[in-house]
């Protein structure tokens, strides 16, 4: 029997090319075949992209640290302990990828703690820009348990989302650092009895983030209704870094060393030192001041931030490739002016931004301060080099901060 019509498109043999007999009178033109290719290819490359392993170099840890050393002054002991959590992080991913061994490795989320202003979200976007990975900083002020008015904390998975186009695999393997964890302590040490919607409720609805589960994610971020679309996304590959600056654990910490915050020899062999004690913090000192158990588990990777002295707000200033006056210097160049501070200048600032005890951030607004009527007047003034010197900066600053 002779067949005059393709079995799925239902076009005759005057309408196509050929067709192509099958049994038991099944037949396919040549349109539906060249179509039924595309789709097989298509499917194919999509399962290989879903199976590929996200394409990013694995750095090793001496390598973050001396990138992270390029951009962060001081701060040795933190650059090594996230170096070492990044790197294990994403070696563990490539290990999950090929690798059959029956260990199963699990994520180290990582928490740092300092005073503000030492370099807490520095170190996590430098990582970030390294790794050239998405990255995305919240603010856990603003989330509250589900239910209430606020942000859910499936929110935080929202921004990483948008930053990658809604393309799943690669949020997945992003970075998110979530500042101001000490925000959302309990108010005592004892579990609550009654509804803590912005302090422990959110601790317990961040464990699902941290310890690494499939969560519905609102595209959109915002509050969580039923009839909201969502999208799920396994957060056990996604990096979280905590940042808090835990005011007055010092206090806690002191009392555990048996010492005052004024500091005193505890024995022959172990002095403390008064004017750091974040270097001597411990779970039990973070369970004390308000995180749940739980959460503490769940951020192995512990570190911390020391004060910065005159020397490390100078070198703030000048030293990183982003350095604070190189900035200024590369705006002024862009007007064709070449910018320069006297060193006497540079002292001033540093003492300034020492008294207000407000770390590199009060360096940038004391900076900023100074500059701004420069900033203001040099574009429009036909002048080819411009020196802040300290009799300059003393004037702005006096006349915005009304300090001598």
């Amino acid at each position: 029997m002779k067949i005059n019509k393709c079995s799925f498109c239902n076009k005759g043999n005057s309408e196509v090319e050929f067709l192509v007999a099958g049994n038991e009178n099944v037949a396919i033109c040549n349109d539906c075949v060249a179509l039924a290719n595309k789709i097989v290819k298509k499917n194919i490359q999509k399962d290989k992209q879903e199976e590929k392993l996200p394409d990013f170099k694995l750095y090793k840890p001496k390598e973050i640290k001396n990138y992270l050393d390029d951009y962060v002054i001081e701060q040795q002991e933190a650059k090594k302990h996230i170096a070492v959590a990044v790197y294990n992080h994403y070696k563990r991913i490539i290990h999950a990828h090929h690798d059959k061994n029956e260990v199963e490795l699990e994520k180290s989320n990582i928490l740092l703690i300092g005073p503000t202003g030492t370099g807490k979200t520095l170190l996590a976007r430098t990582i970030a820009k390294l790794l050239k990975v998405p990255f995305t900083i919240v603010d856990a002020t603003v989330l509250t348990q589900a239910g209430y008015v606020g942000e859910d904390v499936e929110s935080i998975l929202s921004r990483l989302l948008q930053l990658t186009n809604y393309n799943v695999k690669e949020t997945e393997r992003g970075i998110v650092f979530i500042d101001e964890l000490d925000k959302i302590t309990r108010k005592s040490d004892n579990p609550s009895i009654t509804r803590d919607v912005a302090g422990e409720g959110v601790q317990q609805a961040l464990l699902k983030l941290l310890e690494g589960s499939i969560v519905n994610v609102p595209p959109k971020g915002g509050r969580k209704h039923p009839k909201q679309d969502f999208v799920k996304s396994n957060t056990k590959n996604i990096v979280i870094i905590c940042g808090a600056t835990f005011d007055g654990i010092e206090k806690k910490i002191a009392q555990r060393l048996n010492t005052r915050i004024i500091g005193y020899q505890t024995d022959k062999k172990q002095v403390i030192d008064k004017n750091n004690l974040f270097k001597y913090v411990s779970p039990q000192d973070l369970k004390s001041f308000g995180l749940i158990p739980e959460i503490i588990g769940r951020l192995p990777v512990l570190s911390y931030l020391e004060n910065l002295n005159k020397k490390a707000l100078k070198d703030i200033l000048l030293k990183p490739k982003n350095a604070i006056l190189k900035q200024y210097e590369y705006l002024f160049s862009l007007d064709n002016v070449k910018l320069s501070f006297d060193k006497t200048a540079i002292e001033f600032i540093v003492d300034k931004a020492v008294e207000l005890k407000l770390g590199a951030r009060g360096l940038r607004s004391i900076c900023e301060t100074i500059m701004t009527d420069a900033m203001f007047e040099m574009p429009s003034r036909k002048v080819k080099s411009f020196i802040v010197t300290l009799d300059y900066a003393k004037k702005k600053l006096s006349q915005k901060l009304k300090v001598a």
